[in-house]
């Protein structure tokens, strides 16, 4: 499938990978790919950014894993800024703050393969899906916009909920042809 990806798009992937890696996440999920192709002006971001997406606002909403993991812990009632003073109250200052060793994302200076989740890509093969169905013999960062908003309940349309953008599928595809017409 990676064959019919516009440069762009296969660019895109790759940035996603090093967004989840930025963000310490073990996994490359839907969001990542939003993200990446939210930063490059491509056909793919001048759909978003002409739905209201703000990049931004959207980054907001893709946590670190540290954050996230205190969210979590927050939730079952675990305070983390707590644990973290009674860790350097027993073992020293900065007992928890030293950068943890980033072999697991990265091996001799070079990005480690990360997993896509189910959602990640479940995008990619529904981006496939919408090139075929507009009759294109290519993959572009518009089509893997629409892969990634396919579902209605998906992680992408949630994180553009919490933003304030809900646009339907049949909104976003008609963004994608009105920015593949201008490109004509």
């Amino acid at each position: 499938m990676f064959e019919r990806f516009t440069d762009e798009a296969r660019q895109a992937v790759i940035a996603a990978q090093q967004q989840a890696a930025a963000l310490r996440h073990t996994r490359i999920g839907a969001e990542h790919l939003m993200l990446a192709v939210l930063e490059r002006d491509t056909p793919g971001s001048r759909v978003l950014r002409g739905l209201g997406v703000d990049p931004a606002a959207v980054a907001a909403q893709v946590p670190a894993r540290e954050v996230a993991d205190a969210v979590a812990l927050e939730a079952v009632g675990i305070d983390l800024a707590e644990v973290r003073r009674r860790v350097e109250e027993t073992f020293g200052p900065g007992a928890l703050g030293r950068e943890p060793s980033r072999r697991g994302w990265f091996r001799r200076g070079r990005l480690r393969h990360i997993p896509f989740t189910p959602a990640a890509k479940k995008t990619l093969e529904s981006s496939l899906r919408e090139a075929i169905g507009l009759g294109h013999r290519y993959i572009g960062t518009e089509h893997l916009v629409l892969g990634m908003l396919v579902e209605p309940s998906g992680v992408v349309r949630q994180i553009l909920g919490r933003t304030g953008v809900s646009p339907t599928q049949e909104e976003v595809r008609a963004a994608v042809l009105r920015e593949l017409a201008h490109r004509s």
